[in-house]
């Protein structure tokens, strides 16, 4: 069993990532004046559409785009150097400190703390109707999982196919994906806890959420 006490406090020692911005393609890199240490802010609104702040913009044959900030950070490194620069795809440009809030630090130790079932393959996933029925009307924490059970319907290249869950006994306590998404393989599709650390390890989410001081 994962020593989640330790973890939480190696977390909250080192409470942040950092975070690297490269360019997406070819091209000239022009900064926007910002400095190390400056705040940025991430993306914003219901579904994220409106984009964070601008870090730099890259041009390419007259084709302006702008390099936006991916979460709200501060900004520990930059490139001075490629200014006005033709720089190739995946060049670092900017470094940074994303602190983390107290869904990412949940998240972080549930990923670590339960079973992870994965995607065998890049596909679209659905729940099989019955555990989706039971899952919209009672939670993913109602459903019971065994070795073999029929769980998952895998469409891919407009065929669907079944694929049972394979692991230890549990509670889906966390579910990755929605119905219908494409989902790359090796990705978590759930996360299974054993009934008799249900308890535990919501005394653990619960303590995140009264304790964890979030960097504004």
């Amino acid at each position: 069993m994962l020593n989640i006490k330790e973890l939480l406090e190696e977390i909250k020692a080192s409470p942040y990532e950092e975070i690297e911005i490269s360019v997406p393609h070819t091209g000239t890199v022009e900064f926007t004046g910002l400095k190390v240490g400056d705040k940025v802010k991430g993306p914003t609104g219901e579904w994220k559409e409106k984009p964070g702040t601008v870090l730099a913009k890259l041009t390419r044959e007259r084709n302006t785009k702008n390099i936006t900030a991916p979460e709200k950070g501060e900004i520990v490194s930059i490139r001075q150097d490629l200014e006005d620069r033709f720089v190739e795809a995946g060049e670092v440009l900017i470094k940074i400190r994303h602190f983390l809030s107290k869904e990412e630090v949940i998240q972080l130790i549930l990923k670590k703390a339960l079973f992870l079932f994965n995607a065998p393959e890049k596909a679209k996933y659905y729940f099989t109707p019955e555990v989706d029925a039971k899952i919209k009307g009672s939670g993913e924490r109602s459903v019971k999982v065994t070795e073999g059970m029929d769980l998952f319907i895998v469409s891919r290249m407009k065929r669907e196919t079944p694929l049972n869950y394979s692991g230890p006994e549990g509670l889906i306590y966390s579910v990755y994906f929605h119905n219908g998404d494409n989902v790359d393989a090796a990705q978590p599709l759930i996360g299974v806890c054993p009934a008799d650390q249900l308890k535990q390890i919501q005394e653990v989410v619960n303590r995140v959420q009264s304790e964890w001081e979030e960097v504004d």
